[in-house]
């Protein structure tokens, strides 16, 4: 059953979900995703990658800075819709807009819910080192991701897998996932339930704080927050090289064996000390720079064994 449905979404995460409702026919009356924001060298207006996807498809898009006033509530009524599809918008929808397609609205969010409500479930998942990660089609009320969920998938969240690698498998899965939820809907056969009340932990924006080493933590703990950072924003350490602090991304690492001062280079190979046992560095990217393997980087920089980063 082919349904009248707007797409609502902004980054990459959102865009297989899109291609996939309109390989299945659906009628897609309107994309909404955030506006083009400035970014690269010359800060020029870059379209997100949802609003590149839909014109590539002709599709109409509308970028409104706020969903609260009159206009954009009654323009958004108009399409009549059977149902919104919300995928990492990034805008609050206000009661008039959760109402008006004929089924509401649904999201696809990155988590198993109630864990990791908010902004940054993938990372956070990583960085607090959870086994399990998954998404869910949930339907959206007023507060933020407290809806009643009718669908879960689930898979394992492996010790050295990435935020960037879990981005892309729950990209992929959920796009499937949110199809068969649309069809299910569409015949009226989905059935949504409350979440329960324990187990909630909200997944808060990344900041600058959140991207910091602190070599004086385990070993476990650093080298979960430098996976659940990669590829973006990355971990980094802020390491002198001769003209004062760098940063220095650190992309991809290994639990490794040793011990020493925290944030001791241990070899030439990259193994650093931290507050219990010890990582080994494997890629890195100075400010500028490339990604690199971290003995090369080692070995460029002049840092040998003994040396604190």
């Amino acid at each position: 059953m082919s349904l009248r449905l707007i797409f609502m979404g902004t980054p990459d995460f959102a865009v297989p979900t899109l291609t996939e409702l309109m390989g299945h026919g659906h009628e897609i009356v309107a994309v909404y995703t955030r506006p083009p924001a400035q970014g690269g060298r010359g800060l020029e207006l870059r379209p997100s990658p949802v609003h590149r996807t839909a014109e590539r498809f002709g599709l109409p898009v509308l970028h409104p800075r706020s969903l609260r006033g009159a206009p954009e509530q009654e323009a958004f009524a108009a399409h009549q819709a059977d149902l919104a599809i919300v995928v990492a918008y990034g805008l609050i929808l206000p009661r008039p807009v959760l109402d008006a397609p004929r089924f509401g609205c649904v999201n696809l969010h990155a988590s198993l819910l109630p864990r990791w409500r908010g902004a940054a479930p993938i990372q956070r998942a990583v960085m607090a080192g959870d086994t399990e990660a998954g998404v869910c089609v949930m339907q959206m009320e007023a507060g933020l991701d407290t809806g009643p969920v009718g669908m879960v998938e689930r898979i394992a969240l492996g010790p050295d897998m990435t935020a960037g690698e879990l981005h892309d498998r729950l990209a992929a899965l959920g796009a499937d996932m949110m199809v068969r939820a649309v069809a299910a809907i569409g015949r009226g056969s989905l059935a949504f339930s409350a979440q329960p009340d324990a187990g909630v932990t909200y997944a808060a924006k990344i900041g600058n704080d959140d991207s910091r080493i602190d070599w004086t933590r385990p070993a476990a703990e650093l080298h979960n927050q430098i996976r659940g950072l990669s590829p973006f924003p990355g971990a980094f350490a802020d390491i002198d090289l001769g003209k004062g602090p760098e940063r220095l991304k650190i992309l991809k690492a290994r639990i490794a064996s040793g011990s020493g001062s925290p944030g001791t280079l241990l070899d030439a190979e990259g193994a650093v000390a931290c507050g219990s046992g010890a990582i080994r560095l494997v890629d890195v990217q100075r400010a500028g720079k490339g990604v690199m393997p971290a003995p090369d980087f080692l070995r460029g920089a002049r840092l040998v064994p003994g040396m604190k980063l």
